[in-house]
């Protein structure tokens, strides 16, 4: 199994082994599987996936980014040598001699896009890990758009309307779409879309919302003309 070589500067601090079908969580808060004790690292920073043969890592809008090999990323499949930059700290990852070796390469793309069980059920039960449970205890739920000129909408209202009439929070297009097409409520278990008016009902995850769901981080949701993923934000 691949290692997580934990380095402050040229000084070692620890190692962490990656097991297949696991996950860790990186942060400042001891809830984490790793932890960094520096204020230049998130409560809850980073995640690291075992899908299938790979090793997924996620920012988790973290305030002052993940980096790999210099470069910032949103999510990475982890190759034998990359270097994670979180904080001051540096994080390699590596493989040993002799074992296979997963790169981080043109399979990227593919994964992120699909909706398999098993992956949708690694995300729930990460979401509802006790780490999990105290960063969405602490954050704002977020509509990240994947069009468009608008980045981001922070759900701060308890109720939040979408749909084409122009009194909406969010108003967006669509022949389809209904004046309040739907809405987005914050209740005590987290947020919930609920389907309101018009000729098409929102989706989640390309399924029909017919009355109301629960929303979970990294859900896709589209409504009309509207594309977007549900995300928390510390």
């Amino acid at each position: 199994m691949p290692v997580l070589t934990l380095k402050f500067k040229d000084t070692k601090i620890n190692e962490y082994r990656l097991q297949d079908g696991g996950n860790l969580t990186i942060g400042r808060r001891d809830a984490n599987n790793i932890v960094i004790e520096n204020l230049a690292v998130s409560g809850f920073h980073a995640k690291i996936d075992s899908i299938e043969k790979g090793f997924l890592l996620t920012d988790l809008k973290s305030k002052n980014g993940t980096f790999v090999n210099g470069q910032l990323v949103a999510s990475h499949w982890l190759g034998h040598g990359d270097t994670v930059n979180i904080g001051k700290h540096t994080l390699v990852f590596s493989y040993e001699e002799g074992e296979e070796r997963t790169g981080s390469g043109g399979s990227m793309d593919k994964t992120m896009v699909m909706d398999t069980d098993k992956y949708r059920d690694m995300l729930s039960k990460s979401s509802t890990s006790v780490a999990g449970q105290t960063r969405q205890e602490e954050s704002v739920g977020v509509l990240s758009f994947l069009a468009g000129n608008q980045k981001e909408y922070e759900i701060r209202k308890k109720l939040v309307k979408i749909g084409k009439d122009g009194s909406s929070d969010i108003v967006i297009g669509g022949l389809l779409t209904g004046k309040t097409a739907a809405t987005i409520s914050k209740r005590p278990k987290g947020y919930y879309l609920s389907y309101v008016g018009g000729m098409t009902k929102p989706k989640v995850n390309g399924v029909a919302v017919k009355e109301s769901v629960l929303l979970k981080e990294f859900d896709r949701v589209e409504i009309g003309h509207l594309k977007a993923q549900f995300i928390y934000k510390t």
